[in-house]
């Protein structure tokens, strides 16, 4: 499939005269040609090119002969059953009338000079590393356009372009653009440039490779889970039956200083290097299917998080992997982003001693291969310890008293809000819990029903169950670990390997001694 997409050139002055002067030239030898060409057809002759090739080199002697190619190409696109006016039928026309003077007509007459005298045409080719005379190039970690204006003399142009969306051929063309220069595999495109309203403006026209999907689940999934504190990406290989056969993390820290185009840059050879990984290990990609990341606003408190987030766009990043993977033949499998946090730190990082983001990755790996996670048995068990989630009840309502006295002494309106946020947090943790302990309380306390019968009673309610992973991050990680993200999450091996509740609440103060409950970081 043959792709077209427009970009615009950043030029220095001399650049663009000797620029205009070249695309002068090459225009006036496309509307040479394509008369020419009108003539040799009514001749039938034969080989028309040829001889139209000779007389182009006979009469513009400095131009590059690639761009006289170009230019017999370029002339073939017209129509020679029909009158062709080069600058513009309408316009010329409008010169025609008398009663136009002034700025009117002066205006009127640059767009049709502009027309008819600001093109350049560059026929692609894969032995000349994509384009001889007009190709792109990168500089400093930005892109530019390199201009062959004869006798080995060259300007370069700076790419101003951006991707419009997610779909937009941009991405998969720098892409194609990136692989070519690593591997020196190079394909070819056509390069069309035209001036307009005094600016340069371009179109690259290439075709798009739909390579077979050669690497796929089959033998497991390279997992990514993307985070911003602190802004990195966290990686685990896993195995087609869901074990975790290695891990590793990558910091994207250096994103954060570098411009826009430098970023980009850095971003494509990333996904390249990912892409390859997965290649080595004959394994698909899975990532998470993020439509729509909060930011947070204006005032939150949140300053230096929300500026990483605006520093550093997930869903681009993602949007490159997944072009690279296309072009690479590697499967890509989005997964829904539900829970995959909460699971990896309370099931994962402390069974396996991994850190939270790992297991996070690992969590996205087994869902992309089809598993689902079930709650261990231990933390069923703490769901329905009636006194452990009284005194994790009781680790709020501290806690809760304590930012209420924290906000009426705090005078600064960001580190207010801040606190402010976390007492709604911590008011919504109590009432889950409440809920959850009157379900308790509403259940017989009995064993199975006579003759066999509700062997469902004693269980967590359904409605519970539904959203149990989340119930057990309220119930788990603040009245054991005083954080609701911390970093350490050993000390919860005990509860989920042994269901060790009572040596928890040993390390903590017991409930019933009363006082106040420490916030302790384990």
């Amino acid at each position: 499939m043959f792709v077209s997409l427009q970009f615009k050139l950043e030029l220095k002055k001399e650049d663009k005269e000797k620029l205009m002067k070249l695309m002068r030239k090459q225009s006036s030898a496309i509307r040479t040609a394509y008369n020419m060409l009108k003539e040799l057809e009514k001749e039938k002759t034969k080989n028309p090119h040829a001889q139209i090739y000779q007389r182009l080199r006979q009469l513009f002697p400095e131009l590059p002969t690639r761009y006289i190619d170009s230019a017999i190409y370029k002339a073939k696109q017209y129509p020679t059953d029909r009158p062709v006016v080069f600058g513009g039928k309408r316009l010329f026309e409008k010169l025609c009338k008398n009663h136009l003077t002034g700025k009117v007509r002066e205006g009127l007459k640059k767009q049709w000079k502009e027309q008819r005298q600001g093109t350049l045409v560059s026929i692609g080719s894969k032995a000349d590393k994509g384009n001889r005379l007009t190709r792109f190039e990168n500089i400093n970690g930005q892109l530019h356009l390199r201009i062959t204006t004869g006798n080995r003399e060259f300007i370069y142009a700076k790419v101003l372009r951006e991707p419009s969306n997610s779909k937009d051929k941009w991405i998969t063309f720098m892409a194609m653009l990136l692989e070519s220069w690593q591997t020196q595999s190079y394909f070819p495109y056509t390069v069309e440039l035209k001036l307009r309203d005094g600016e340069v403006y371009g179109n690259v026209s290439f075709e798009i490779p739909t390579p077979e999907v050669r690497y796929t689940k089959k033998n497991g999934v390279i997992a990514i889970d993307t985070n911003a504190s602190p802004i990195h990406l966290a990686m685990a290989e896993v195995s087609k039956t869901g074990e975790l056969v290695s891990y590793q993390t990558i910091s994207l820290h250096h994103f954060l200083g570098l411009s826009q185009n430098s970023k980009d840059h850095q971003e494509w050879i990333l996904a390249h290097q990912l892409l390859d990984l997965a290649i080595q290990r004959s394994k698909a990609i899975a990532i998470e299917n993020l439509k729509k990341l909060k930011k947070g606003v204006r005032g939150d408190g949140k300053a230096k998080l929300r500026k990483r987030l605006h520093q550093w766009n997930v869903k681009k990043f993602l949007q490159k992997l997944k072009r690279v993977a296309m072009l690479k033949g590697v499967e890509v499998i989005e997964v829904n982003p539900a829970y995959t946090s909460v699971i990896g730190m309370l099931k994962y990082a402390p069974q396996l001693s991994i850190d939270k983001d790992i297991a996070s990755a690992y969590v996205i790996g087994r869902r992309a291969l089809g598993f689902k996670e079930d709650m261990p048995e231990n933390y069923e068990k703490l769901l329905k310890d009636k006194a452990y989630l009284e005194f994790a009840l009781k680790r709020y309502e501290e806690r809760e008293k304590e930012l209420r006295e924290l906000v009426e002494k705090e005078s600064n309106e960001y580190k207010r809000n801040a606190l402010e946020s976390e007492l709604r947090s911590v008011e919504n943790s109590k009432k889950l819990l409440t809920n959850l302990i009157q379900s308790l309380q509403s259940e017989p306390s009995g064993c199975e029903g006579a003759n066999g019968r509700n062997p469902e009673q004693g269980r967590v309610a359904k409605t519970t169950l539904q959203s149990a992973w989340q119930v057990l991050k309220v119930a788990l990680l603040f009245p054991i670990l005083g954080k609701v993200l911390p970093r350490d999450l050993s000390p919860l091996k005990p509860v989920l390997v042994e269901g060790a509740w009572d040596r928890v609440r040993s390390r903590l103060v017991p409930l019933e001694a009363g006082g106040t409950v420490p916030i302790r970081d384990f």
